[in-house]
């Protein structure tokens, strides 16, 4: 992407200080946030990290905070002994950083864990019930489980509403099966986050695409803003069966 692509990208979806991912289990926020961060952080933008993720211990920003922290970006997360602890140690450190987004000091990324279990922190932590200032973004991914459907989509959405007192405002279509994803698996996705989007008033805002699948989505979608993902965090060891192949779960 040329430099004015990137430019008009961040500034499309990162419509406030604050941006806040939620979602299913597995369903993409924590790799989602990772490129934004390395994005805004490429355009000297001062930038936050936030892993507030303690649902799932193989798929955590905080993984990354070495690299992470050498390209510039901050990271709030438990340190050393504590990295797998709970939330209550970085509470402050998070509130430190709502409050220089608010500010307007810099760019600030919160990465929840998944569902309702995951989101339930957010109502912990003052300062992120102004639209003005916090975006809430609902990460749809149609191959996670109880994620297939639109009627399962919503549900989850509306749950994490209510544990978090917080409403959602957009929604980012990432459906995808990692290295097996095809052009029909984004569509697919896409077809699926626009379904939920009709059925609830939400636009979908951006949709994560595999960075070398971009180009041949953007042929057949030139109208959606698309997130070229590169993978940073990488996953546990695949048990299938030699040859075998997974499918989409999307309905």
């Amino acid at each position: 992407m040329t430099p004015s692509e990137t430019d008009r990208l961040l500034d499309e979806i990162l419509r406030t200080r604050i941006t806040i991912l939620v979602g299913h289990f597995g369903s993409g926020k924590t790799e989602i946030a990772v490129n934004l961060a390395y994005r805004l952080r490429r355009r000297a933008e001062l930038v936050t990290l936030v892993d507030l993720d303690i649902v799932k211990p193989y798929f955590r920003s905080r993984g990354l905070i070495e690299d992470l922290e050498a390209q510039g970006i901050d990271m709030v997360a438990p340190r050393g002994e504590f990295s797998h602890a709970d939330l209550p140690i970085v509470v402050p450190e998070v509130r430190a950083a709502v409050g220089q987004a608010a500010a307007g000091l810099r760019q600030v990324l919160i990465d929840v864990g998944g569902a309702e279990v995951g989101a339930r922190v957010l109502g912990s932590i003052p300062g992120l019930d102004d639209p003005r200032t916090t975006d809430v973004l609902f990460v749809v991914n149609g191959n996670r489980p109880f994620a297939e459907t639109p009627e399962a989509v919503l549900t989850m959405l509306r749950e994490i509403e209510r544990v978090s007192r917080l409403a959602v405002r957009g929604l980012v279509a990432n459906t995808h099966l990692m290295h097996e994803t095809t052009v029909q698996t984004v569509l697919d996705g896409l077809r699926l986050a626009a379904t939920v989007g009709r059925e609830t008033g939400l636009p979908v805002r951006f949709c994560g695409v595999p960075n070398g699948l971009a180009a041949a989505v953007r042929q057949r979608v030139p109208e959606m803003l698309l997130l070229p993902v590169e993978r940073h965090i990488m996953p546990a060891l695949d048990v299938r069966r030699p040859g075998q192949r997974r499918r989409s779960s999307i309905q």
